[in-house]
């Protein structure tokens, strides 16, 4: 196995075929970013989302995707010229991917990339124990889906972070309160399903504890974009908190649970969870 993949591996304590079918994804996904790198992406785009939180902030929610916003609006924009550069890079490590690209949505500003290998042969590579292996279900396949936001709502700020895994580099991304910005949008007003989405109220938990601060005039710019604020109408201090008070009594608390203990390493941590515990941490919220 290759040097840097077996630090990258070492950071997880893998016993079932799970526990390495996520570590498989999360080191994917950061080779996929330093293929981004290389391409120089970071030039035009920044990191963020689920994923940007646990890679570069440590989040304890495992994530699928790869999410990114441009800087600025650019109707012209094409992913895939960023996609070859992945994709060596990538292959470059020993994998064995396929890396397809979506012809742009007609309404949606939003560009779309899909990462797709064999589940089996890249445990192979990263030498699974043969107990492992041999539970693998035939056909399976890691997918990981890059999406980027071409009109993106402004008014955020970005900084630069570094990884030292597989080689030293560097992601641009949202700052925390631009990036608790954006998972607020979800929380009040994200339906998958015509229900709330676990993994957004898993990470709200994780905001208040780590880092409260929220810039509000970002997530007024989301939400005026996606029409839940109509137009003369502003966001103010009083009307989000009355905004969040009402999307935690409208929450189903045990459904919101189940959904994101198989994403957690410690689901008891779940336990706690109940409409009075959101609208308790919701007043640690700082709005800036």
């Amino acid at each position: 196995m290759n040097e840097a993949l077996k630090q990258m591996l070492s950071k997880y304590d893998c016993e079932r075929l799970e526990d390495y079918a996520r570590a498989l994804r999360e080191i994917l996904q950061e080779i996929a970013l330093l293929g981004l790198w290389r391409a120089k992406f970071f030039e035009k785009g920044a990191f963020y989302g689920g994923t940007a939180l646990r890679i570069l902030h440590g989040s304890d929610r495992f994530s699928e995707d790869l999410d990114f916003s441009l800087l600025k609006s650019q109707k012209d924009f094409r992913l895939d010229r960023y996609i070859g550069g992945l994709e060596a890079e990538v292959r470059a490590f020993g994998f064995d991917v396929q890396v397809s690209t979506k012809p742009p949505h007609t309404v949606r500003a939003v560009q779309s990339a899909f990462l797709k290998t064999d589940t089996l042969k890249q445990l192979i590579l990263i030498e699974a124990g043969e107990d492992v292996l041999r539970v693998v279900p035939r056909g399976q396949t890691v997918k990981i889906k890059i999406e980027v936001d071409t009109d993106p709502p402004l008014g955020f700020e970005t900084e630069v972070k570094f990884l030292l895994l597989p080689i030293p580099f560097s992601v641009r991304t949202y700052t925390l309160p631009d990036l608790f910005a954006g998972k607020m949008h979800a929380v009040l007003c994200r339906r998958w399903q015509n229900r709330a989405k676990g993994r957004d109220w898993f990470d709200l938990v994780w905001y208040v504890a780590n880092h409260p601060e929220l810039r509000l005039a970002h997530l007024e710019s989301r939400m005026r974009q996606t029409g839940h604020i109509e137009q003369g109408e502003s966001l103010t201090p009083d009307s989000f908190r009355t905004r969040l008070r009402g999307a935690i009594d409208r929450l189903d608390v045990d459904q919101t649970r189940k959904e994101d203990e198989p994403f957690v390493k410690n689901p008891v941590a779940l336990e706690i969870w109940s409409h009075d515990f959101f609208h308790a941490i919701s007043d640690r919220i700082k709005l800036v």
